[in-house]
């Protein structure tokens, strides 16, 4: 079949083909659901290097991440050359119009895991993305509690965040930053907010990188900053039975949802009633000096990265604490 996308045709091939079985969804249901919510997609996507997470045989098959601009790029949908930590690089899309979105969905593209930069300046980040992420014993109401006191810390720096559901468990709050520090300054900042999360939540809220040191609390899951490391963009659907999506939310009314409210059926419903609660969001950029002050004042340290990530200048040890107490 084809979809008539603000002016471009996109064709989608094999449209009846089971994509959540739990729930009987086809390919032409996850193509209506993001034609149906293709400008807040795009918002969150334009302009920036995105990666694909395929599952060209639904969610209960094999899926692959889609780094580089995959052959038969249409001649419309542009690209930036990022760097991945490892020193190598690679041609990401670049989504500019709404109809990359339905091109993506064709390929068996469920969620979209986009740069937080822009082609114009890959090595700059304008956005910082604090991911809540519930440890075994906590639960989404629990992220809302911490995303609170967030929001609150963060008006204290003269900063202000946009939530939105994981899709998950989770909650992911953005913060638009100014595009004129690096990837290790962004991440630096993180911590310092995750820190100063810790010592106002104690026992709540959790920096710790292993999980054996995390016990029952909110994980600041930092390295979300780190270089190549992305999240689900808002309205990126997940690969979950119940297709839930990642939905963005007013601060208002955190206590009153949970995850489940927003999947491939009730978000584009929720998206003509109340629009792209973020759509303000590209319209501020913040100043970080002030946490990075604050991480400065902390005077802890840095804190670990992802294990396939290059050893950096004062990066404490990746060794994971039980084993360094046997050693």
């Amino acid at each position: 079949m084809e979809l008539d996308v603000d002016g471009r045709t996109v064709r989608l091939s094999n449209p009846d083909k089971v994509y959540y079985p739990a729930r009987g969804f086809t390919k032409r249901d996850v193509a209506e659901y993001y034609l149906a919510v293709a400008p807040g997609v795009l918002r969150g996507l334009r302009d920036r290097p995105t990666t694909l997470q395929r599952f060209p045989d639904g969610v209960e098959g094999e899926f692959f991440y889609q780094k580089r601009a995959p052959k038969g790029l249409p001649e419309w949908l542009p690209t930036a050359r990022i760097a991945f930590p490892s020193g190598r690089s690679a041609d990401e899309i670049c989504p500019t119009e709404q109809a990359a979105v339905l091109w993506a969905a064709n390929l068996g593209c469920l969620t979209f895991h986009p740069w937080p930069v822009r082609r114009s300046d890959t090595e700059h980040p304008d956005e910082l993305r604090i991911d809540l992420d519930p440890q075994p014993g906590t639960d989404f109401r629990d992220a809302v509690r911490a995303a609170h006191e967030l929001r609150a810390l963060l008006a204290e720096y003269g900063l202000r965040g946009w939530p939105k559901t994981s899709g998950g468990r989770g909650l992911h709050i953005y913060v638009p930053v100014e595009p004129r520090w690096t990837f290790t300054d962004c991440r630096h900042a993180v911590i310092a907010l995750g820190r100063e999360l810790e010592r106002r939540m104690p026992g709540r809220v959790t920096t710790a990188w292993w999980k054996e040191e995390r016990g029952e609390a909110i994980f600041v899951d930092y390295n979300q900053m780190a270089r190549d490391r992305t999240i689900a963009s808002p309205y990126s659907l997940r690969a979950r039975p119940e297709a839930t999506a990642s939905a963005p939310l007013r601060w208002e009314e955190l206590d009153d949802v949970v995850p489940a409210d927003f999947d491939l059926r009730t978000l584009p419903k929720r998206f003509a009633e109340v629009g792209d609660l973020h759509a303000d969001l590209d319209e501020h950029a913040f100043d970080l000096e002030p946490l990075l002050e604050l991480f400065a004042r902390q005077d802890s340290g840095d804190l670990p990265y992802p294990p396939d990530h290059p050893k950096m200048p004062g990066e404490p040890t990746r060794v994971q604490p039980s084993r360094a107490r046997k050693a």
